[in-house]
């Protein structure tokens, strides 16, 4: 198909998107997602004809341990939410296998009944080894369906170790799930991701009640050594009961109100949008780089070198970015 003959189904697909039509949006993120060359430019003009019905939406960052209960709990919310008229996107990222690159995606089987909510949008994306906690194309994701009209858009990460910290760069409020008996606070918050947090939750609460207020003192007292006076939220939930979710929502309201009202909400998302470009920027350059033919046809004897210790990593980096800017 020659990029004409595309435009007027391209065109079909962006006034569908916009209607709320939920299979033109799959489809969307499904062109946006394709690593195949001959859509790189499609889903970058279907990008810029929806970016003027972006922006609108509130983003939400969730970050968490495996077994926080993540999954609980974004169900428990997105009901709060849907049931209070709104409409919402969840952008649920599956870790990858390192072995075979698949990714279980299973998002939807833990969240059916907000799965089945017809105000409600789920989209499972795998990381493929991407960094920070958060699929690659999950901006553009987020474009889409702030687009087709979902006002609160829930970014969640794989939620496997340190890196979670990228999703701090895509929302308007980032709040991390913990739970009650996770040992001693201050050496399991993982100090990275908490000061980032905007809001933190104690998950879980109805299975050691006194476990949870422990630990959210404990939070507290530690946001307050890292943030300064003011700290941060900390609140105590049961996903499970829906007990929280509300306060939690309310919670959320505040701060990006809050935001606002500072003149920090602008700010914060100008320097997503850079944050962007560079990541953009970087990936672009390592494509370049690795299928330059004078980099290509040394690359995996310069890789084997260095792994047996024959080469240095800095004279092979050195050698290779040589030959790229021959």
């Amino acid at each position: 198909m020659k990029p004409s003959d595309s435009e007027p189904m391209d065109e079909a697909l962006a006034q569908a998107v916009c209607d709320g039509d939920r299979r033109a949006l799959a489809r969307a993120i499904t062109l946006v997602e394709s690593t195949l060359p001959e859509h790189a430019a499609r889903a970058q003009a279907l990008l810029a004809r929806l970016l003027p019905h972006t922006g609108k939406a509130l983003r939400v960052g969730l970050s968490g341990v495996p077994g926080v209960g993540k999954s609980t709990f974004i169900e428990s919310f997105g009901l709060h939410l849907t049931a209070a008229g709104h409409r919402v996107a969840v952008l649920a990222v599956d870790p990858s296998s390192r072995v075979s690159g698949g990714s279980i995606l299973g998002d939807k089987t833990r969240m059916e009944g907000l799965a089945r909510d017809g105000a409600a949008f789920i989209r499972p994306s795998p990381a493929a080894g991407t960094l920070g906690g958060v699929a690659a194309r999950t901006r553009e994701v987020m474009l889409l369906a702030e687009a087709s009209g979902y006002d609160v858009v829930i970014i969640e990460t794989v939620g496997v170790g340190q890196s979670e910290t990228a999703v701090a760069d895509l929302c308007d409020a980032f709040v991390l799930l913990q739970l009650p008996n996770a040992g001693d606070e201050l050496q399991a918050m993982k100090k990275g991701v908490v000061e980032l947090a905007d809001i933190i939750a104690i998950n879980k609460r109805d299975i050691d009640p006194a476990a949870s207020a422990r630990a959210a003192q404990a939070l507290r007292t530690a946001t307050h050594l890292l943030a300064g006076s003011a700290g941060v939220p900390v609140l105590e939930i049961s996903a499970l009961k829906r007990e929280g979710i509300a306060e939690l929502w309310d919670a959320v309201q505040v701060f990006v109100a809050r935001e606002k009202d500072d003149g920090r909400f602008e700010l914060r998302r100008s320097r997503q949008a850079l944050a962007w470009l560079e990541d953009e920027v970087q990936r672009a350059l390592r494509a370049r780089f690795e299928a330059h033919p004078a980099v290509r046809e040394v690359l995996q004897p310069y890789r084997a070198a260095v792994a047996q210790g024959e080469l240095t990593p800095t004279q092979a980096a050195a050698d290779l970015l040589r030959r790229f800017e021959i």
